[in-house]
């Protein structure tokens, strides 16, 4: 697949270039796993030769000589010979990028945790002593998010802060698929345009993987999927085991019960069965995997709280793959693909809502986009907008199919809204209903 869309963070990363050949710039790039992090550097710098070094899981000795084969072939100039310590060869390049500007980038940089922690303060001492006569261009990229976090967000770390800018690689947006569906599948329905969002939620890895197979349908993506040599099989150990560590069992029973509609503490906390008010918060603030929701203009920070598993993919993954893993253990591919589409109407008309408040997110017309309910369930809306700049608020009804919107049922939920909350005097309020005839 060709690359797509990143407009905006190739020419931020272009500009950061160019401030470097004046200050020395220090960009770090993070993201999920399987997002486009590495091919967002390569894409935006690829009209000049980089230095790239890539942490392996090996021996500092041995990492060091690979990059200095790097430096010697991207520079074509003879380095120090034998070294045995990243912190040698990142002062080399320091005091080098004062006399000529580099680009250096650094790939799944958290994994120094693993090769030497001590790296991260070398780095620290070395940047603080010689940033302010170089010319480099410091790009490091990470997968796992809350190492990522940790190293450069955590005030006890030396790199606390050392970066001048923390860029989040997000998947692709709502216009941006559609342009690469339609350029696969020229006449691809909704229903297409749906599983792709549902199955992918825009991750640009799993996208890749579904158009260069051919899998441009709704059932050839589930053919593509649910396949003995498929990848998605085992993509959420893959991904969440490395972040959550020995307690991976706890945090996937959670993921597990809100991927099947639990999204309350005391309803995960049923099917859990034990407290879980510290695993939430982390799942929440440390690994950005789930978010918490509560209905717009909610006063109090604790009641009326939903969770939700914010990744199309992971929700998709605990819904159907991880919950049916003893099947595919014994190879019942059939059945699960069986069970998926039997549900997927319901799934998909949660994504289905999903993927409108995204393309208001991306038409920029709204100043404040979320949900609402009352505390007794009774009164639900999909989506209420908000623009306060022109005194004007939207309410949206979200279906599958249209022929089941029932604005006048819409307008009666928004007056008992308008009337719990008291918000909107005075605004020109409008109702509409979404659906898979508007993607």
């Amino acid at each position: 697949m060709r690359f797509f869309d990143r407009a905006e963070e190739i020419a931020m990363l272009r500009e950061i270039r160019g401030m470097a050949k004046d200050n020395s710039q220090f960009t770090v790039v993070t993201g999920r796993r399987r997002i486009g992090k590495t091919s967002l550097v390569w894409k935006a710098y690829e009209d000049e030769p980089i230095l790239y070094f890539f942490v392996a899981r090996k021996a500092e000795g041995d990492l060091c000589d690979d990059y200095i084969e790097e430096i010697e072939s991207k520079l074509g100039i003879p380095t120090m010979g034998r070294v045995e310590r990243f912190a040698d060869i990142f002062a080399y390049l320091m005091k080098l990028s004062a006399e000529r500007h580099i680009t250096v980038f650094i790939d799944e940089f958290q994994e120094f945790f693993r090769v030497n922690k001590s790296v991260f303060s070398d780095m620290q001492r070395i940047w603080d002593m010689y940033s302010q006569k170089s010319h480099i261009n410091l790009i490091v990229c990470g997968s796992i998010y809350s190492m990522m976090t940790k190293i450069f967000k955590d005030k006890k770390e030396p790199l606390y802060n050392r970066q001048l800018r923390f860029m989040t690689v997000r998947p692709f947006t709502p216009t941006a698929m559609k342009e690469i569906l339609a350029e696969y599948n020229p006449g691809y329905t909704a229903e297409d345009l749906l599983a792709l969002y549902t199955f992918t939620g825009g991750v640009a890895k799993y996208v890749q993987l579904l158009m260069d197979s051919g899998a441009t349908t709704k059932g050839k993506m589930l053919d593509r999927i649910i396949t003995a040599d498929s990848i998605f099989l085992g993509e959420g150990k893959a991904i969440l085991i490395e972040e959550f560590g020995k307690d991976y069992g706890i945090y996937f029973s959670i993921l597990s019960a809100i991927a099947r509609g639990k999204t309350s503490r005391s309803e995960i906390e049923d099917v859990v069965g034990r407290q879980i008010g510290g695993y939430l918060t982390k799942l929440e603030k440390e690994y950005e995997v789930i978010s918490k929701k509560q209905p717009l203009f909610e006063k109090s920070s604790t009641k009326n709280v939903r969770y939700t598993i914010g990744d199309n993919f992971f929700s998709f993954w605990f819904r159907f793959i991880y919950k049916y893993s003893y099947m595919l253990e014994i190879e019942n591919y059939e059945s699960v693909k069986s069970i998926i589409n039997r549900d997927y109407e319901t799934f998909s008309g949660t994504m289905l809502e999903r993927w409108f408040r995204r393309v208001l997110i991306e038409q920029q017309a709204f100043t404040r986009i979320g949900g609402w309910w009352d505390r007794k369930g009774g009164n639900e809306i999909d989506i209420v907008a908000e623009n306060e700049l022109d005194h004007t608020a939207t309410f949206f009804e979200v279906k599958r199919n249209a022929e089941n919107i029932n604005i006048r049922k819409l307008e009666a939920k928004s007056a008992v809204f308008l009337c719990a909350t008291g918000e909107f005097k005075g605004y020109v309020i409008s109702y509409k209903g979404l659906s898979m005839a508007d993607m």
